[in-house]
Order: C-alpha cells, then structure tokens, then sequence
C-alpha cells in the first residue's frame, strides 16, 4: 500500500510547479491538460477559459512523489489540517528552503533549535500550502 498527497490548487497548479522547481527541485513526471483529456470534460466540472488548466500532474520532490491538480479552477484553494514535511540535510539548506518556502507566504513558528532537530521550522506557502521543514537529526 502507498499513499501520496493529491494537492488541488485550484488554478494555480502551472505556477505551483514552477515555484516547486525552483524551491525543493520538484521534478514534473506526468502533465495532463484539461484540453488533453481523451473524454470530454462533464459541463461545469471548470470554467469557461480553463482548457489550459492542469487536470492532473506527478511530481517528485526527493524521494517523494505527489500529485496535483487545478481542480475545479475557482482560485480559492483551503488546505486545513495537515502540512507536507520536507526534510532537508542541514542547517543551511533548512534555512534556504524556509526562507523561498516563506517568501509570499506566513511564518507560522520560526525556524529554531529543538530537542528533535538541530533546526526547524513551520511555514504557509504563497498557494496556502503547509511545511514544515526540518533538519534530519539521524
């Protein structure tokens, strides 16, 4: 059995990998456009003007795979009680993944030593994402 998150972004998912990129080196394995899809997309699931949008995509991000979507495009994504961890393997790249993590985004408790870790840390992203971001102590 395995499990994988499935994000909806609804409507910001192209910017969200790009943003991923960037910040943790997500690579994108899979990319299906609304407009791609082989059946014809059911009236109303998106809206008008939202072919291009992603209906679903794999990215990897370390060892870890995830997927995504723009859902139903209304551009208002809630992500409430969870956050993705992202364990990094030392104090400088914890503070340089926080910190691009955190730009646009909220700090919701500062990077800092711990008795679980030598640094971490929990943050929002700029799509309302949750992270928490710690330093592997093994």
């Amino acid at each position: 059995m395995k499990v994988e998150p499935y994000i909806f972004f609804e409507g910001r998912c192209e910017e969200a990998l790009e943003f991923y990129k960037k910040v943790l080196g997500a690579e994108v394995t899979m990319l299906l456009r609304y407009s791609d899809s082989p059946e014809p997309v059911p009236a109303g699931m998106v809206p008008p003007g939202s072919e291009q949008k992603i209906m679903h995509c794999g990215f990897r991000i370390g060892d870890s795979t995830l997927n995504g979507s723009d859902g139903n495009c209304l551009g208002k994504p809630v992500f409430q009680g969870f956050s993705l961890t992202v364990t990094v393997p030392d104090v400088a790249k914890c503070n340089t993944v926080f910190a691009a993590l955190a730009e646009g985004g909220e700090v919701k408790m500062p990077l800092s030593k711990t008795f679980f870790s030598p640094q971490f840390g929990m943050v929002t992203d700029k799509f309302g994402v949750g992270w928490m971001v710690i330093v592997d102590a093994s």
